[in-house]
């Protein structure tokens, strides 16, 4: 059978596949808020419903946070494993939103017709864009003709605590050849891109405590101790005036990356431009003496998420606050640990920590190492190719600046690469208000795997 008439059954399908994944974004299945368990639930029974319409043997599987759901279809070639995650970001701040974040529109923009709504990019429409695939090819044979697993997430947005423990009594279930994540971008509109590399992560979060009690800034202004002011010279300390991080022994374990590897990243059409510009930035502020891409791709961070303490209402409270707080997230390359990483950070911390304050640490956040692939694996030129005849653009494989656990899970605890391919856009707003999918990364992203399907066959 030709590919071309699955993918003409993608084209005249488009607009009930696009119906479907309107009801899925209704669904407001935001993981990290225990209000919204039921709808999280929600989520999962529609995705079992789903794929069970097109003859996948599913299950949701319970756990002690949210549902997975695992379903599986035995067909022909080799065993493919394919994740997603059905669980959202919350929505806040409600007032930026322009339309409600879970009742999804179609948008016309500048740049094309956008799928508006929390989840539509991360994660809710690049899921579905396989569940799609793997529909056009059961309604265009009659049945659907590979060997997979599919395995989706209820948790992934709120750390995934149920995640590596479910994956390890699982595992014979799950162990395939191959497993597939569709949870990343392009590197620039148009350029399909294979993720390579994914960079770790580490969460801290540190309270600095002062005067027992919040005080008055006219009578003890000048004498007291201020936990603002002290926390933001913590804070400060972390890095030099070329944006190095300062931490003693923080880039232990960090590559330099060969030449040719950055003389391939140069040529594979990275907009820094319109990369920085579209969030309204004209220079790129890191780490002094590479570029923009190594900078988001194969260097460690250290970047303050949040910082508060004091008053926060509406005036003046004239007060020096008893206490103040700030999150730090730090991004891990190469062999960094993060258990060392974390023990370096507080050293560094705690040494500068004044008399009169006292630090205390989050003990609950966690730590995941960067994960990279074995780009030499064959698959990986078959789905290079596919990718390529489809954007009739070269496809790329590139490094990534976020973090994906489950990718380095999948080797670690399964014993099995992954090969991340998505279609998001860096101007998708994920985690923000105003949420999109462009219409056009939907559409050939189901053209894109069943092209991608058809090579692995191969």
């Amino acid at each position: 059978m030709s590919v071309d008439a699955v993918l003409n059954r993608v084209d005249t399908d488009l607009d009930n596949a696009m119906n479907r994944l309107m009801e899925l974004l209704r669904i407001q299945s935001i993981s990290t808020d225990p209000a919204y368990t039921p709808e999280v639930t929600k989520a999962a029974e529609w995705l079992k419903k789903d794929l069970e319409s097109i003859g996948f043997k599913t299950e949701v599987r319970p756990t002690p946070g949210h549902p997975m759901v695992v379903a599986r279809n035995e067909g022909q070639g080799p065993h493919l494993l394919f994740y997603g995650h059905y669980d959202v970001q919350p929505v806040d701040p409600l007032n930026l939103w322009n339309t409600p974040p879970f009742e999804p529109q179609i948008e016309d923009t500048p740049k094309g017709k956008v799928i508006r709504g929390r989840g539509a990019s991360d994660d809710k429409g690049q899921l579905m864009t396989f569940i799609e695939a793997c529909r056009a090819y059961k309604d265009e044979t009659g049945s659907l003709p590979f060997n997979i697993t599919i395995f989706f997430e209820g948790e992934e947005e709120s750390g995934s605590p149920s995640l590596v423990p479910f994956m390890k009594e699982n595992a014979a279930e799950l162990t395939a050849d191959l497993a597939l994540i569709c949870d990343t971008g392009m590197v620039s509109p148009g350029v399909p891109t294979i993720a390579g590399s994914l960079r770790g992560m580490l969460k801290e979060e540190f309270t600095l405590k002062g005067p027992r009690i919040d005080l008055h800034s006219g009578f003890y202004g000048g004498p007291a101790l201020n936990p603002l002011r002290e926390i933001s010279k913590l804070i400060a300390s972390l890095h030099d005036e070329t944006g190095r991080v300062a931490v003693e022994g923080f880039y232990e374990g960090v590559p330099e990356v060969p030449a040719e590897q950055l003389e391939m990243w140069k040529n594979c059409g990275f907009d820094e431009a319109a990369y920085l510009g579209g969030v309204g930035l004209t220079k790129a502020h890191g780490e002094e003496g590479y570029s923009t891409l190594e900078q988001q791709w194969s260097r460690p961070t250290v970047e303050i998420n949040g910082l508060w303490g004091g008053y926060q209402g509406t005036g003046s409270k004239t007060v020096i606050p008893a206490e103040a707080h700030v999150k730090i997230t730090c991004r891990l390359v190469g062999d960094m640990d993060p258990a060392d990483v974390r023990a370096k950070l507080r050293k560094h911390l705690e040494a500068r920590v004044p008399q009169d304050a006292e630090i205390h640490w989050d003990t609950s956040l966690d730590g995941a190492k960067a994960a990279f692939m074995d780009t030499s694996r064959p698959e990986f030129e078959k789905a290079r190719l596919a990718l390529t005849d489809e954007w009739d653009r070269e496809a790329v494989i590139t490094g990534m600046g976020g973090s994906i656990p489950i990718a380095g899970y999948f080797k670690e605890i399964l014993g099995m690469d992954a090969m991340l391919i998505g279609f998001a856009n860096e101007d998708d707003a994920i985690h923000s208000p105003n949420e999109k999918y462009d219409v056009k990364s939907f559409h050939k992203g189901i053209r894109s795997w069943v092209r991608i399907l058809d090579r692995l066959q191969g």
